[in-house]
Protein backbone atom coordinates (compact mmCIF):
# COMPACT_ATOMS: atom_id res chain seq x y z
CA UNK A 1 0.00 0.00 0.00
CA UNK A 2 1.66 3.47 -1.12
CA UNK A 3 0.05 6.71 0.36
CA UNK A 4 -0.57 9.33 -2.44
CA UNK A 5 -1.26 11.97 -0.69
CA UNK A 6 0.65 15.36 -1.50
CA UNK A 7 1.85 17.56 1.50
CA UNK A 8 3.43 21.43 1.72
CA UNK A 9 4.28 22.65 4.86
CA UNK A 10 4.32 26.29 5.40
CA UNK A 11 6.52 28.23 7.95
CA UNK A 12 5.68 32.06 8.67
CA UNK A 13 8.66 32.38 11.52
CA UNK A 14 7.78 34.42 14.13
CA UNK A 15 3.81 34.73 14.59
CA UNK A 16 1.99 34.16 17.92
CA UNK A 17 -1.26 32.57 18.15
CA UNK A 18 -3.38 35.61 18.90
CA UNK A 19 -1.62 37.32 15.51
CA UNK A 20 -2.74 34.44 13.54
CA UNK A 21 -6.12 33.98 14.86
CA UNK A 22 -7.13 38.23 14.32
CA UNK A 23 -5.26 39.45 11.56
CA UNK A 24 -4.55 36.33 8.55
CA UNK A 25 -8.56 36.66 7.09
CA UNK A 26 -7.90 34.33 4.66
CA UNK A 27 -6.91 31.69 6.58
CA UNK A 28 -9.62 32.39 9.00
CA UNK A 29 -11.97 32.63 6.09
CA UNK A 30 -11.23 29.18 5.08
CA UNK A 31 -11.95 28.01 9.25
CA UNK A 32 -15.07 29.39 8.78
CA UNK A 33 -15.82 27.67 5.62
CA UNK A 34 -14.65 24.62 7.17
CA UNK A 35 -12.10 23.75 4.12
CA UNK A 36 -9.41 24.27 6.75
CA UNK A 37 -9.04 23.61 10.39
CA UNK A 38 -7.31 24.89 12.80
CA UNK A 39 -5.49 24.37 16.08
CA UNK A 40 -2.94 25.55 19.00
CA UNK A 41 0.61 24.48 18.45
CA UNK A 42 3.04 24.96 21.51
CA UNK A 43 6.92 25.22 20.31
CA UNK A 44 9.48 23.54 22.64
CA UNK A 45 12.20 25.18 24.57
CA UNK A 46 13.90 27.38 23.81
CA UNK A 47 11.66 29.33 21.28
CA UNK A 48 14.36 30.13 19.21
CA UNK A 49 14.59 29.72 15.45
CA UNK A 50 17.10 27.21 15.06
CA UNK A 51 15.94 24.43 17.62
CA UNK A 52 12.62 25.09 16.91
CA UNK A 53 13.26 24.34 12.94
CA UNK A 54 15.46 20.87 14.09
CA UNK A 55 12.39 19.80 16.70
CA UNK A 56 9.66 20.52 14.10
CA UNK A 57 11.55 18.08 11.40
CA UNK A 58 13.27 15.26 13.87
CA UNK A 59 10.38 15.07 16.57
CA UNK A 60 13.09 15.36 19.28
CA UNK A 61 13.93 18.10 21.54
CA UNK A 62 16.65 20.43 21.93
CA UNK A 63 18.63 18.26 24.49
CA UNK A 64 18.40 15.80 22.46
CA UNK A 65 19.06 17.22 18.94
CA UNK A 66 21.56 19.71 20.45
CA UNK A 67 20.31 22.80 18.45
CA UNK A 68 20.24 24.85 21.36
CA UNK A 69 19.77 28.04 19.70
CA UNK A 70 20.72 29.64 16.15
CA UNK A 71 24.18 30.35 16.77
CA UNK A 72 24.44 25.95 17.55
CA UNK A 73 23.73 24.93 14.21
CA UNK A 74 24.99 22.06 12.77
CA UNK A 75 23.70 18.92 10.52
CA UNK A 76 22.27 17.13 12.21
CA UNK A 77 22.31 13.05 12.18
CA UNK A 78 19.23 12.22 13.42
CA UNK A 79 16.43 10.35 11.03
CA UNK A 80 14.46 13.56 10.05
CA UNK A 81 11.45 14.20 7.60
CA UNK A 82 13.58 14.57 4.77
CA UNK A 83 15.46 11.48 5.32
CA UNK A 84 12.50 9.64 5.70
CA UNK A 85 11.01 10.41 2.86
CA UNK A 86 13.47 10.20 0.41
CA UNK A 87 14.18 6.74 1.83
CA UNK A 88 10.45 6.29 0.95
CA UNK A 89 11.23 7.22 -2.86
CA UNK A 90 8.79 10.37 -2.46
CA UNK A 91 10.43 13.57 -3.73
CA UNK A 92 11.31 16.26 -1.27
CA UNK A 93 11.35 20.50 -1.56
CA UNK A 94 12.71 22.98 0.27
CA UNK A 95 12.28 26.81 -0.44
CA UNK A 96 13.96 28.43 2.86
CA UNK A 97 16.61 29.94 4.68
CA UNK A 98 19.54 28.47 4.56
CA UNK A 99 19.85 27.24 7.85
CA UNK A 100 17.27 24.84 7.04
CA UNK A 101 19.80 23.08 4.54
CA UNK A 102 22.76 23.24 6.97
CA UNK A 103 20.34 21.30 9.61
CA UNK A 104 19.12 18.71 7.02
CA UNK A 105 21.29 18.74 4.06
CA UNK A 106 25.26 20.15 4.45
CA UNK A 107 27.03 22.18 6.92
CA UNK A 108 28.49 24.98 5.92
CA UNK A 109 26.08 26.12 3.64
CA UNK A 110 27.71 27.70 0.09
CA UNK A 111 25.69 30.11 -1.56
CA UNK A 112 27.24 29.49 -4.85
CA UNK A 113 27.15 25.83 -4.45
CA UNK A 114 23.92 25.37 -2.49
CA UNK A 115 21.50 28.32 -3.12
CA UNK A 116 19.69 26.20 -5.77
CA UNK A 117 19.73 22.52 -5.26
CA UNK A 118 18.81 19.60 -7.54
CA UNK A 119 19.68 15.91 -6.10
CA UNK A 120 18.38 12.83 -7.55
CA UNK A 121 20.03 11.21 -3.82
CA UNK A 122 18.47 13.32 -1.26
CA UNK A 123 17.29 13.74 0.95
CA UNK A 124 16.57 17.26 -0.31
CA UNK A 125 15.96 16.45 -3.84
CA UNK A 126 14.81 20.53 -4.76
CA UNK A 127 15.92 23.20 -2.77
CA UNK A 128 15.85 26.79 -3.40
CA UNK A 129 17.46 28.43 -0.38
CA UNK A 130 18.34 32.03 0.83
CA UNK A 131 20.92 33.59 3.39
CA UNK A 132 19.05 37.45 4.52
CA UNK A 133 23.10 38.12 4.63
CA UNK A 134 23.78 41.11 6.59
CA UNK A 135 20.34 41.56 7.76
CA UNK A 136 19.56 44.17 10.68
CA UNK A 137 16.52 44.92 12.35
CA UNK A 138 17.20 48.37 10.16
CA UNK A 139 17.72 46.27 6.97
CA UNK A 140 15.37 43.35 6.75
CA UNK A 141 17.33 41.41 3.58
CA UNK A 142 13.98 39.77 3.01
CA UNK A 143 13.35 37.68 -0.61
CA UNK A 144 9.57 38.55 -0.90
CA UNK A 145 7.47 36.20 -0.04
CA UNK A 146 5.33 36.18 -3.08
CA UNK A 147 8.56 35.01 -4.53
CA UNK A 148 8.90 32.53 -2.49
CA UNK A 149 5.50 30.69 -2.91
CA UNK A 150 5.93 31.24 -6.61
CA UNK A 151 9.31 29.14 -6.42
CA UNK A 152 7.74 26.48 -4.06
CA UNK A 153 4.71 26.36 -6.78
CA UNK A 154 7.51 25.78 -9.36
CA UNK A 155 8.98 22.83 -7.28
CA UNK A 156 5.50 21.62 -7.30
CA UNK A 157 4.21 21.88 -10.60
CA UNK A 158 7.33 21.77 -12.87
CA UNK A 159 9.40 18.95 -10.31
CA UNK A 160 7.15 17.42 -9.15
CA UNK A 161 7.44 17.70 -5.17
CA UNK A 162 5.41 14.66 -3.32
CA UNK A 163 6.68 16.94 0.02
CA UNK A 164 7.41 20.65 0.16
CA UNK A 165 8.81 22.76 3.05
CA UNK A 166 8.48 26.77 2.86
CA UNK A 167 10.07 28.85 5.59
CA UNK A 168 9.91 32.45 5.44
CA UNK A 169 11.41 35.41 7.89
CA UNK A 170 9.83 38.29 6.95
CA UNK A 171 7.20 38.22 9.99
CA UNK A 172 9.77 37.62 12.67
CA UNK A 173 11.76 39.58 11.12
CA UNK A 174 9.23 42.78 12.23
CA UNK A 175 8.20 41.74 14.97
CA UNK A 176 12.41 42.23 15.87
CA UNK A 177 11.85 45.31 14.68
CA UNK A 178 8.67 46.60 15.80
CA UNK A 179 7.05 44.12 18.20
CA UNK A 180 3.48 42.78 17.87
CA UNK A 181 0.73 44.49 18.52
CA UNK A 182 1.88 47.58 16.56
CA UNK A 183 0.50 48.90 13.40
CA UNK A 184 3.35 47.74 11.35
CA UNK A 185 2.82 44.47 12.46
CA UNK A 186 -0.67 44.04 11.65
CA UNK A 187 0.16 45.55 8.07
CA UNK A 188 2.79 42.79 7.61
CA UNK A 189 0.57 40.36 8.53
CA UNK A 190 -2.39 41.32 6.32
CA UNK A 191 0.04 41.79 3.34
CA UNK A 192 1.20 38.40 3.69
CA UNK A 193 -1.89 36.68 4.26
CA UNK A 194 -2.99 38.27 1.26
CA UNK A 195 0.16 37.27 -0.91
CA UNK A 196 -0.47 33.42 0.16
CA UNK A 197 -4.10 33.04 -0.64
CA UNK A 198 -4.00 32.64 -4.20
CA UNK A 199 -1.37 30.12 -3.71
CA UNK A 200 -2.94 27.89 -1.10
CA UNK A 201 -5.86 28.02 -3.54
CA UNK A 202 -3.50 26.51 -6.70
CA UNK A 203 -1.75 24.08 -4.36
CA UNK A 204 -4.93 22.71 -3.35
CA UNK A 205 -6.11 22.32 -6.71
CA UNK A 206 -2.73 20.98 -7.40
CA UNK A 207 -3.80 17.90 -5.65
CA UNK A 208 -1.69 18.95 -2.69
CA UNK A 209 -2.84 18.80 1.47
CA UNK A 210 -1.49 22.16 3.32
CA UNK A 211 -0.61 23.13 6.91
CA UNK A 212 0.30 26.62 7.85
CA UNK A 213 1.92 27.26 11.31
CA UNK A 214 4.92 29.21 12.92
CA UNK A 215 7.96 27.61 13.99
CA UNK A 216 7.46 29.75 17.56
CA UNK A 217 5.91 33.19 18.95
CA UNK A 218 7.03 36.51 19.52
CA UNK A 219 5.84 39.08 22.28
CA UNK A 220 4.67 42.57 22.03
CA UNK A 221 8.43 43.18 22.46
CA UNK A 222 9.85 41.22 19.92
CA UNK A 223 11.38 38.82 21.90
CA UNK A 224 11.41 35.25 22.11
CA UNK A 225 13.51 32.46 23.46
CA UNK A 226 11.52 31.61 26.52
CA UNK A 227 8.25 30.74 27.66
CA UNK A 228 5.28 31.59 27.89
CA UNK A 229 1.91 31.77 25.45
CA UNK A 230 3.00 34.53 23.16
CA UNK A 231 6.86 33.09 22.77
CA UNK A 232 5.82 29.91 22.18
CA UNK A 233 2.04 29.33 21.14
CA UNK A 234 1.21 29.28 17.75
CA UNK A 235 -1.73 28.24 15.07
CA UNK A 236 -1.71 25.18 13.05
CA UNK A 237 -3.70 25.17 10.15
CA UNK A 238 -4.80 22.13 8.01
CA UNK A 239 -6.33 21.55 4.95
CA UNK A 240 -6.98 17.90 4.13
CA UNK A 241 -8.64 15.24 4.52
CA UNK A 242 -7.65 13.78 7.81
CA UNK A 243 -8.58 13.84 11.37
CA UNK A 244 -7.48 16.34 13.72
CA UNK A 245 -7.55 16.27 17.63
CA UNK A 246 -10.37 17.87 19.45
CA UNK A 247 -10.64 21.59 18.97
CA UNK A 248 -9.46 22.70 22.36
CA UNK A 249 -6.43 20.18 22.04
CA UNK A 250 -2.92 21.76 22.21
CA UNK A 251 -1.04 20.34 19.56
CA UNK A 252 3.21 19.62 20.84
CA UNK A 253 5.16 20.56 18.29
CA UNK A 254 7.76 17.14 18.72
CA UNK A 255 4.25 15.97 17.38
CA UNK A 256 4.81 17.21 13.57
CA UNK A 257 7.58 15.17 12.38
CA UNK A 258 5.77 11.98 12.98
CA UNK A 259 2.48 13.77 11.85
CA UNK A 260 4.00 14.60 8.51
CA UNK A 261 5.13 11.03 8.18
CA UNK A 262 1.95 9.08 9.32
CA UNK A 263 -0.18 11.83 6.76
CA UNK A 264 2.01 10.68 3.93
CA UNK A 265 1.80 6.98 4.76
CA UNK A 266 5.90 6.69 5.57
CA UNK A 267 7.39 4.56 8.90
CA UNK A 268 7.92 7.33 12.25
CA UNK A 269 11.24 6.17 13.05
CA UNK A 270 11.41 4.82 16.92
CA UNK A 271 12.97 8.08 18.50
CA UNK A 272 9.82 10.38 17.15
CA UNK A 273 7.69 9.60 20.78
CA UNK A 274 5.51 12.20 20.35
CA UNK A 275 2.02 11.06 19.11
CA UNK A 276 1.41 11.99 15.57
CA UNK A 277 -1.83 14.49 14.96
CA UNK A 278 -3.32 12.66 12.33
CA UNK A 279 -5.23 9.11 12.75
CA UNK A 280 -3.58 6.81 10.25
CA UNK A 281 -6.25 4.98 9.41
CA UNK A 282 -7.75 8.31 7.32
CA UNK A 283 -5.15 8.49 5.35
CA UNK A 284 -5.79 8.17 1.69
CA UNK A 285 -4.29 4.77 0.07
CA UNK A 286 -4.19 3.44 -3.33
CA UNK A 287 -3.44 -0.39 -3.35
Amino acid sequence: MISTTKLLLIILDGVPYRNFRRLFGNLEGWVASGEASVRRMRSVLPSTSSACYASMHTGLPPHVHGVFGNKHRQRLQFPDVFSQLAGAKRKTGAVALSWWSELFYRMPFDPVRDIELDNSDGPIHHGRFHTMSDATDANQMSPSDADLFATLTYLCEVKGIDYGLLHTSTLDSMGHRFGHGKREMSDACYYLDAALAPYVARWRSFGYEVIITSDHGQDDLGHHGGSGEDQQDVAFYYFGDSALPPEDALLDQLGLAPSILTLMGVSVPTGMIAAPFFEPARRKLDP
